[in-house]
């Protein structure tokens, strides 16, 4: 039996890699530490299909220095550190150091990721993980610490293309075909960015064709893929596109939506935590102030998750979707927080007022430091107006107030404390 089409066409070389421009194309960060011969350790992070495996066979084939891989599905502490006592046996003075590559290195727990600590840090090898999540949440800091990290983007649309012309015309099996892409829509929308799914759609479409010509149109495309519901999703690979309908489900305040998809979610094998870390953004970034109390909700059901994990932690799981998805909605901290980093990016360091600063010492009450800094608990209301930004941008807005219950109080007390500053 041949190899799959997407193991067939696994690029050998940087020059053949498609996509990623912007850490491996010319002149690009990571490109030109390959190009030197010496890299540090680092971790890849993106979404399934992008290339993360791929990067780390080319770079080690680039180096030719020994190349060591675990899944981290199925290794333990002891697969680590027999992999660590391998690569500094076989390495001899002023060569690179192995490279030790970790596929899925976010499923690693605490005392895995421990293991490999001494051996990064004395160069014995280097690591090169790859994950699908946010490394800050499942990295322990330590590690994170001796590691570059290198995000990587789902493949956009010309990227793709380029991948489907080079399978027609260089595959060993495809270009036997008489294969005509008339139409592309349906093959680029549902690989959703992934080159492995892409590959793997048209290998199905292209098989399913008992004609030696083959015309691949968009409603082709989707017979075939009723045809095969799972083939383009295969191990939950499709999980991206349905957090993303599950998120946008409660934003958009439709209980019922949002439990499809967590159901679907739970079906598939999906990891809880990845569940419930993403009720908690929903809260803080989609409820928000409007009903503080959801942040609350969601933390705790992340907790009880961690606690008794499946199959109980559905209940909590679902209960705090129905909160979030029935809560009212707002976004203003999550907008307040981007402007603010938009003026901080855009101003730079401005320097703290005077009065704002702290005074710990004589020297620095002489020369001005908290002066005129007025308490407000001394005052009614435990409110008094003073100015809190820097002197360039003394009426600076950046929170607006939503209209709904609890934000027009928080709006209301604003107006009566500053005036007209908060008369949007």
């Amino acid at each position: 039996m041949s190899q799959p089409l997407a193991e067939r066409l696994r690029p050998g070389t940087l020059d053949d890699y498609i996509g990623q421009k912007h850490i491996v194309g010319e002149g690009a960060v990571l490109r030109r530490m390959i190009d030197s011969g010496r890299i540090s350790s680092f971790i890849l992070w993106g979404p399934p299909g992008v290339g993360k495996t791929t990067l780390a066979q080319i770079i080690a084939n680039k180096l030719e220095t020994p190349f060591y891989t675990l899944s981290a599905v199925t290794s333990g502490v002891k697969d680590v550190r027999d992999v660590i006592e391998k690569a500094g046996k076989g390495r001899f003075f002023n060569e690179a150091s192995p490279i030790l590559f970790i596929d899925e290195i976010h499923r690693f727990n605490k005392s895995q990721q421990d293991s490999l600590l001494g051996a990064v840090e004395k160069g014995t090898i280097t690591l090169i993980g790859a994950t699908t999540e946010n490394p800050s949440f499942e990295v322990i800091r330590p590690l994170l610490s001796r590691c570059q990290l290198y995000v990587l983007k789902s493949l956009e649309k010309e990227d793709l293309l380029e991948l489907l012309d080079r399978a027609l015309k260089k595959d060993i099996v495809l270009k036997e075909r008489n294969i005509e892409l008339k139409e592309t829509d349906a093959l680029l929308r549902y690989s959703g960015g992934d080159a492995r799914k892409l590959l793997n759609i048209l290998e199905i479409v292209v098989e399913s064709s008992s004609d030696c010509d083959v015309v691949i149109t968009d409603d082709m495309v989707v017979d075939r893929l009723q045809q095969n519901p799972l083939a383009y999703d295969k191990d939950g690979e499709m999980h991206y596109d349905i957090i993303s309908a599950f998120i946008k489900s409660i934003r958009g305040s439709d209980p019922d939506a949002a439990l499809y998809w967590l159901a679907r979610m739970i079906e598939g094998g999906e990891d809880p935590k990845f569940i419930a870390r993403r009720l908690v953004i929903s809260a803080a970034e989609d409820i928000g102030l409007a009903n503080p109390n959801a942040l609350l909700l969601a933390n705790t059901a992340f907790e009880a998750v961690n606690k008794i994990g499946w199959p109980e932690g559905r209940i909590p799981l679902a209960e705090a979707t129905v909160y979030l998805a029935t809560s009212p909605k707002s976004n203003s901290a999550y907008l307040g927080i981007d402007s603010a980093l938009g003026v901080v990016r855009k101003t730079g360091n401005l320097p703290v007022p005077l009065h704002l600063r702290n005074a710990p010492t004589r020297l620095m009450k002489d020369i001005g430091y908290s002066d005129g800094y007025v308490y407000p608990h001394d005052y009614p209301g435990n409110f008094a107006a003073q100015q809190y930004l820097p002197d360039e941008i003394p009426a600076l807005r950046l929170w607006h107030g939503q209209h709904n219950s609890a934000e027009e109080k928080h709006l209301a007390r604003m107006r009566s404390c500053w005036g007209e500053r908060f008369d949007d």
